[in-house]
């Protein structure tokens, strides 16, 4: 982007706030402190949209624009920078910081791999359904770090020196992507999208929200999606059918890890500890109500500290390792989608929204859940997905409550939809692009496949809204 067009879009950004902040506002259009907490969200958008600067920075936009017009009170937008919420990704990016270093996170890829064979159909099926696996287990842009270059390693063992001109790379680099994307909307370990729409959920229900009812209700969707996705790819004709040598080239680069070290080990054990504690969390939630998923995670990820390296000489962690390994960046984001859902909420700027939408006649049908899930898909495409949860989460919950409906079972439907993004080299989609998929390659295999997965969410959050009394009940 040129600094000309990056010049502009600043101004632009900051002009839509005062436009609307004080030209809705002052006018008395609507309330003046709802108008400012709408034009927080129209600025947030627009630049994470266009792009002037990082998207990490544009989620600090919150504290400072807070600070200046009062929109509310400052501790509520400050927490949402420490909430429990960020210690819990803070804790699992501790938890798996060794792992790239100890080898643990090629001995699982490439395990998942080892059977795969040379068509073009089974190298589709398993780098898409072992991503789907390997995301239900970390964050889905971990999924997509740890797979590409080991796929991008393959194709250039079986003879693609280029991978730009590489035509098998697009749909295998383009399965790790989709595949990671589809398993993280099964779990609330998928992303901090997951999180951020699980953070909204607790303080419209004021409990504790327990991780297995998120998994019990996307997990339809999952298995539908994940097929529909599959069928979609493997049929789809292309030039080349076969990849020579790639079975052995994943036989061999695992034998080369050799037996599994006791670093590995002790790390893999620490990572089982953390997840089944977190989706087993009802089981002692009355014997120790303070251990909650987040610092559960904390402390499994704190004991890689305290535990002495092979080499005897460091720790299986240390600070300087777990600075670079710690997606600082990640965590912004998502204390900024939650900072501006505070915004949204504490200003009013929900119940103005929910007033507009709610006079669409919305009956809490098909045409609701379309609605919403649209909007997400849209949002996430443009931006990502944990933008699209701070954004729209808040709407849904305040139209539904408007027009007298469990918000509950929208919630999880909208996380559906918001769950996927194809399109754009934006987010996960970022790292493919940067080991060499033309981003037009990706638009266009990605489009058809956006259109149909969004269909299969719609039809998907429906059809359990129906036939499911207990969609929208929580434990």
């Amino acid at each position: 982007m040129s600094m000309k067009k990056r010049i502009i879009n600043l101004i632009v950004g900051f002009a839509l706030y005062l436009a609307i902040a004080y030209g809705l506002g002052l006018t008395g259009v609507i309330d003046p402190t709802a108008a400012k907490g709408i034009g927080v969200a129209v600025w947030m958008i627009y630049w994470w949209v266009t792009r002037p600067v990082d998207i990490t920075v544009t989620a600090l936009l919150p504290a400072a624009i807070n600070a200046v017009f009062s929109i509310v009170p400052m501790e509520d937008i400050i927490s949402q920078y420490s909430s429990s919420s960020i210690i819990l990704i803070f804790g699992s990016c501790l938890l798996t910081a060794p792992w790239a270093s100890i080898g643990l996170d090629k001995r699982i890829s490439l395990k998942a791999l080892s059977l795969i064979g040379p068509s073009m159909k089974s190298q589709i099926a398993v780098w898409l359904l072992a991503a789907i696996v390997l995301s239900n287990m970390m964050p889905n842009v971990v999924v997509v770090a740890i797979f590409t270059p080991i796929a991008v390693a393959m194709l250039k063992a079986a003879g693609y020196e280029d991978i730009k001109k590489c035509e098998p790379a697009v749909p295998i680099l383009c399965a790790i992507a989709w595949g990671a994307q589809l398993g993280g909307a099964g779990t609330p370990l998928g992303g901090a999208m997951n999180i951020t729409a699980i953070d909204f959920i607790e303080k419209y229900t004021g409990q504790e929200f327990m991780y297995v009812d998120w998994i019990i209700r996307m997990l339809p969707y999952t298995i539908v999606a994940a097929i529909v996705v599959l069928l979609m790819m493997i049929f789809k004709k292309r030039k080349v059918d076969r990849l020579e040598g790639t079975k052995e080239y994943f036989k061999e680069a695992y034998a080369e890890l050799g037996p599994m070290k006791r670093e590995e080990k002790i790390s893999l054990v620490l990572f089982v500890i953390a997840m089944l504690g977190s989706f087993l969390r009802p089981l002692y939630a009355d014997l120790i109500p303070g251990l909650v998923p987040a610092y559960l995670f904390l402390i499994t990820g704190l004991i890689n500290f305290i535990i002495i390296a092979a080499d005897k000489k460091t720790m299986l962690l240390e600070w300087d390792k777990a600075q670079k390994e710690v997606m600082w960046g990640m965590l912004l984001l998502f204390a900024g989608g939650l900072a501006l859902g505070q915004i949204l909420t504490g200003s009013g700027a929900n119940d103005v929204i929910a007033e507009v939408i709610s006079k669409m006649n919305l009956t809490g049908g098909l045409g609701t859940i379309a609605i919403f899930a649209v909007f997400a898909c849209i949002i996430s495409e443009m931006t990502n997905s944990t933008v699209s949860a701070a954004v729209t989460i808040p709407i849904v919950i305040g139209v539904t409550t408007k027009i007298g409906l469990n918000p509950i079972p929208y919630i999880f439907t909208t996380a559906m939809a918001m769950n996927y993004e194809s399109l754009l080299p934006v987010s996960v989609r970022a790292i493919t692009v940067s080991h060499g998929i033309e981003p037009n390659k990706m638009l266009k295999s990605g489009f058809p496949i956006t259109v149909v997965r969004m269909l299969v969410a719609i039809a998907a959050g429906y059809i359990m809204l129906l036939v499911w009394p207990g969609f929208g009940e929580l434990t």
